[in-house]
């Protein structure tokens, strides 16, 4: 019987590559709880109390709800430990791969659970040309000098002002991320001074890029499997 090896997964060699991109631009690579607290998945970041991403349908929270713990819905909450717990101690440069759950339906571009790439920047005197000039980078290592990017304004809770960016897919723009200066009340929340420092933030799913990267039409691909798929890669 023939010895067939087995091999890393899509989501591995992407993740690796994105790794390997952020790195050289001087970013660290950290990690954190799937399980996370109320207060670093939402009030750190400027999400009130009365936010849609709060409802049952879109969050999954655990019993009992007096304990306010839920499986992230973004990487984001890494972002809130971070500006914590480097209080004073800036710059810092860091992204956060990961998974996140949320309680949606699923088609071709959207799953319940998937993988984010979250990223911050926080240091004196940062500007949202260095957030577009930082992303631009990325996508075009990652996707080839070939990629077709657009930003455009957006709005988030935790950054003003927001964006997001497109990537041309297959004859259409397929939105894969958002981003923008970090928000003042992210930096009070966590104890840090605005006045005195300034910093982006950015967020969006690994599936798509990947889709992108390798024209795949269907997310749900990423997780059916099917050897017949994993192992054209």
């Amino acid at each position: 019987m023939e010895n067939k090896k087995g091999h890393l997964h899509p989501m591995t060699h992407v993740v690796r590559e994105i790794a390997k991109i952020w790195s050289d631009m001087g970013f660290a690579i950290a990690s954190g709880p799937e399980l996370e607290k109320e207060f670093y998945n939402f009030d750190g970041l400027n999400i009130p109390a009365d936010h849609p991403a709060r409802d049952m349908q879109d969050t999954f929270w655990l019993k009992p709800l007096s304990d306010r713990k839920l499986l992230r819905t973004h990487t984001t909450s890494l972002t809130a430990r971070t500006l914590e717990s480097h209080k004073g101690q800036f710059p810092v440069r860091r992204i956060f791969p990961g998974k996140v759950f949320r309680n949606e339906a699923t088609d071709a571009t959207h799953e319940a659970q998937f993988f984010q790439l979250d990223g911050m920047y926080v240091d004196r005197n940062v500007s949202l040309s260095h957030l577009k000039g930082t992303l631009t980078h990325f996508f075009t290592e990652l996707l080839g000098k070939d990629v077709e990017l657009r930003f455009r304004p957006s709005y988030f809770s935790f950054t003003e002002p927001s964006v997001e960016i497109d990537i041309k897919f297959k004859g259409k723009w397929l939105e894969v991320m958002g981003g923008g200066m970090l928000h003042p009340n992210v930096f009070k929340a966590a104890g840090v001074d605005p006045k005195e420092w300034s910093g982006f933030a950015f967020g969006g799913g690994i599936d798509r890029l990947i889709m992108i990267k390798y024209g795949i039409d269907d997310i749900r691909n990423l997780y059916s499997g099917d050897l017949r798929f994993i192992n054209q890669f």
